[in-house]
């Protein structure tokens, strides 16, 4: 796995930061004032790309590019394959991102309105695909290679396609996750214009909530198939059990009930787990008003009577709301929670909300045996993905 977050470079300090629920909230730094009245973000700071990539060509690079490829690395080196590539044609790369190059298209309309010539890079630097691209470029991987554009269900279903092509021999090995870089002038304005951008703090399932923290992050994990794992004596950190995927086909903003709990219901089906078998659920929890609620409504409706015992905590105050990364970003700390037995609060809970009805493991985390975890993205566009995730022994 590997990870960059506000946090830092790296998976250690985005799970210390989870686990320990120091808030991601920064003063915000813009290259230019647009007159943002939300001040804060979960905001990385400039990274000096010829540093990072000496041996590069950086001028390809957007951030969100950049983000993917700082955390392919540690994924790569972290599963025991630094020194393994080109790894050819059985391994696939996966990227999930919502917004993809939005600081690359910004720059490059800025400088269309103020009458200079356009960076002959920017087409590259702004496709859609180029994070895949540059990671499938970097590790020698000629299997199929794409981009998944689900809002913020991008990277929980890029994993969930990993998984499903791994279990149907579509490829031994899928370098996956997801990358976001919205923190820019543009990218805050519209968010702010929506008015769903807390002004100080995100208090997911607290009364008195009042919006999301944005962020920015990139994290990738490699999905391989047990046996190509075993045979090259690879470490094994978890294990993908089931996806859920579905619409609600109803409304491109409103979340919606029942598709949230059919996407948990069919990943717990493909599981083939009961409910009372989750003893985590890392939760979408944007600290809104409508998704925290429609998500506990779901919650209790899928877990029932098991929900009373049932830890449900959102780590986005922490990391921020990372749009299409969010799932790739969760399913780290998910992986990190099972492996250590430790689950991560939700920090800056005020008070409870009776519209909340779950155990959202307010402001202090807990130390207490895991065996199996849910992971939940809920998407703009009616757009609902559900992991379930194992320990690895």
């Amino acid at each position: 796995m590997g990870a960059i977050s506000v946090a830092g470079l790296g998976v250690e300090a985005l799970w210390n930061a989870a686990a320990e629920g120091v808030s991601g909230a920064r003063p915000l730094i813009l290259s230019r004032d647009v007159g943002n009245a939300v001040k804060v973000a979960a905001q990385i700071p400039e990274l000096d790309l010829p540093q990072l990539f000496p041996d590069r060509k950086t001028g390809f690079y957007d951030r969100a590019t950049a983000f993917a490829l700082i955390a392919a690395a540690e994924a790569v080196k972290d599963a025991g394959l630094a020194d393994a590539p080109p790894f050819g044609n059985r391994t696939s790369v996966i990227v999930g991102t919502g917004i993809g190059s939005a600081g690359s298209i910004e720059d490059a309309i800025l400088n269309l309105g103020a009458g200079k010539r356009p960076d002959p890079l920017t087409v590259p630097r702004s496709m859609m695909s180029a994070s895949a691209s540059h990671i499938g470029m970097t590790y020698g991987c000629t299997g199929t290679t794409f981009v998944i554009s689900s809002a913020c269900a991008s990277s929980s279903q890029a994993l969930g396609m990993a998984m499903m092509m791994v279990r149907s021999g579509l490829a031994d090995r899928v370098i996956v996750g997801g990358t976001e870089a919205i923190v820019t002038p543009g990218g805050m304005k519209v968010w702010e214009a929506m008015r769903v951008l807390s002004p100080d703090l995100c208090r997911p399932f607290s009364k008195g909530r009042n919006g999301l923290l944005l962020g920015e992050a990139g994290a990738v994990l490699i999905v391989e198939a047990e046996e190509v794992a075993k045979a090259r004596g690879a470490r094994i950190r978890a294990r993908l059990l089931g996806y859920g995927t579905t619409s609600d086909a109803k409304d491109i903003l409103r979340p919606d009930l029942d598709g949230a709990s059919d996407a948990m219901a069919a990943a717990l089906d493909d599981a083939g787990l009961p409910p009372s078998a989750v003893s985590y659920v890392n939760a979408h929890g944007t600290g809104t008003v409508l998704n925290d609620t429609t998500e506990s409504e779901a919650l209790n409706r899928i877990f029932g009577d098991h929900i009373a015992n049932l830890p449900v905590s959102s780590t986005k105050p922490v990391h921020g709301h990372t749009l299409g990364a969010a799932g790739a970003v969760e399913v780290v700390i998910t992986v990190r929670a099972l492996e250590e037995g430790r689950i991560p609060p939700t920090i800056n809970h005020a008070a409870a909300d009776p519209n909340c009805p779950i155990d959202c493991v307010p402001n202090v985390g807990r130390r207490q045996p895991l065996s199996v975890a849910m992971s939940n993205s809920f998407a703009f566009g009616g757009i609902n993905a559900a992991l379930v995730i194992g320990r690895a022994a």
